[in-house]
């Protein structure tokens, strides 16, 4: 049987079991509906999935019910401000991979932002449980340097991986600072903007009109249910503070001038709109950042001013390689080397040629407006040359492919012991023709009443 024809058929919206039972695996029911509704987030984010892809996705998704059920054994709680947080997260992703369009998004799910979270809240709960019972079974899961050793002197030799060049690079960012001309301009219309408001004017129109803040202001300024910890420090004190239906004064946050209106509030959890009106960065503004950062790079380079202390005190605390001496981590790997051909193409321009322990010229990021920009040194801390593996250069590398190894083979007896030892059913019509899911197959009860 080929699943994948039941699930097009379901999402052409012809010929389909709108609500059954796809699996029941210990006191974890998988309806059909979170199934689907799983399988069209995959496709929203990924453009489409391919049969692997599916059966990737439902092996994925009876694993967590696993995960879940023992979650609920071991009394495994995840806070309700941890999920609203992943929620939000979840949703503006979405959102940014349909570019940012909230129409889009509503005839896509047939529901508004509010009514999809409310749909996905269940499933974002269960996933946070799945993932904290999977830290909990791996959190014993150790291994040596011998251990590492023995890993890489078991692979065969003719199959080691060859690596390209790889370098480890810093980085000073600073961001422009807005000049007072820029800075009273947005005041001004801040103020035209609650006069505007208190003449009558409706809020949600003028948001969609005058709002600097992509992701609400197309849906009338509207950031939805929050709570305490989501919004900066200032923006949080002034929505906080608000009685139902209230309309804050001007505030100003690191982002620019905010109006802020209290929907709606209960217990510690807060419904509100905001316009927000952003002071412009002018080509001035960029141009004064790079004349400092030139300064700065020039009295690293003549050893008057050493590199990390130059971060610590002219850089921006904003990015996480400020935390780190500029050292900038490698978010697929987790450590400080970069291939070459992942790196970010300018940098990759600017340090091509360039010696070990080399500062580029200011380079000017820009992240979609001048606003959201800023400009960065870059130093070459170091290179390596295209070579086969070896413990020398890549101890990390390999130790990090072991514990994987060991974790995956932990991982795999704990799932084939729950298996065994779990009454799981699976409606045939969802159980993939997928050799993944053979050690399904064998323990299905087929014959069993759900």
């Amino acid at each position: 049987m080929c699943l994948m024809t039941t699930w097009v058929t379901a999402q052409e919206k012809s010929e389909i079991v709108l609500e059954e039972l796809a699996a029941k695996l210990g006191g974890e029911i998988l309806l059909s509906s979170e199934l689907l509704s799983n399988l069209d987030y995959q496709t929203a984010v990924s453009g489409g999935l391919s049969q692997q892809d599916s059966c990737e996705t439902i092996q994925v998704l009876m694993m967590n019910k696993l995960m879940v059920d023992q979650a609920k054994l071991d009394s495994i709680v995840i806070p309700d401000a941890q999920v609203e947080q992943e929620l939000d997260r979840k949703i503006q992703y979405i959102i940014q991979t349909m570019n940012g369009d909230i129409e889009r998004f509503q005839n896509y799910y047939g529901k508004n932002v509010s009514q999809v979270k409310k749909m996905m809240r269940k499933d974002m709960m269960e996933q946070a449980q799945a993932r904290q019972m999977q830290a909990s079974i791996l959190s014993d899961v150790k291994i040596t340097p011998r251990e590492v050793i023995e890993y890489f002197e078991s692979l065969p030799k003719d199959s080691l991986p060859y690596f390209n060049s790889e370098v480890e690079i810093g980085e000073l960012v600073m961001f422009p600072e807005v000049s007072q001309e820029e800075r009273e301009k947005a005041i001004a219309l801040a103020v035209q903007i609650q006069n505007k408001i208190e003449a009558g004017e409706n809020f949600n129109t003028l948001a969609r009109t005058y709002s600097d803040d992509p992701g609400s202001a197309r849906i009338g300024g509207d950031l939805g249910w929050q709570t305490r910890g989501t919004f900066v420090p200032e923006f949080e004190a002034a929505a906080f503070n608000l009685e139902d239906g209230e309309i804050s004064d001007i505030v100003e946050s690191e982002f620019g001038f905010h109006i802020i209106r209290l929907k709606d509030r209960r217990g510690n959890r807060i419904h509100v709109e905001h316009i927000l009106i952003r002071p412009e960065i002018t080509d001035a503004d960029v141009e004064k950042t790079k004349e400092k950062l030139d300064s700065i790079r020039t009295l690293i380079l003549r050893d008057s001013l050493p590199w990390e202390i130059a971060v610590r005190r002219f850089g921006s605390d904003k990015v996480q390689s400020f935390h780190n001496g500029g050292r900038v981590t490698n978010p697929q790997s987790g450590n400080t080397f970069f291939p070459t051909p992942a790196l970010e193409t300018d940098v990759y321009f600017a340090i091509d040629t360039m010696e070990t322990g080399g500062i580029t010229a200011p380079l000017e990021v820009d992240n979609g407006s001048r606003n959201e920009g800023y400009l960065k040194l870059v130093k070459l801390f170091s290179r390596s040359k295209p070579h086969t593996a070896n413990l020398g250069e890549d101890y990390d590398k390999i130790k990090t492919a072991a514990i994987k190894q060991r974790q995956d083979q932990y991982l795999f007896k704990w799932l084939h012991d729950k298996i065994a030892s779990t009454y799981i059913y699976i409606n045939p019509r969802y159980l993939p023709d997928c050799p993944m899911m053979d050690p399904w197959r064998e323990v299905n009860s087929y014959t069993m009443s759900p």
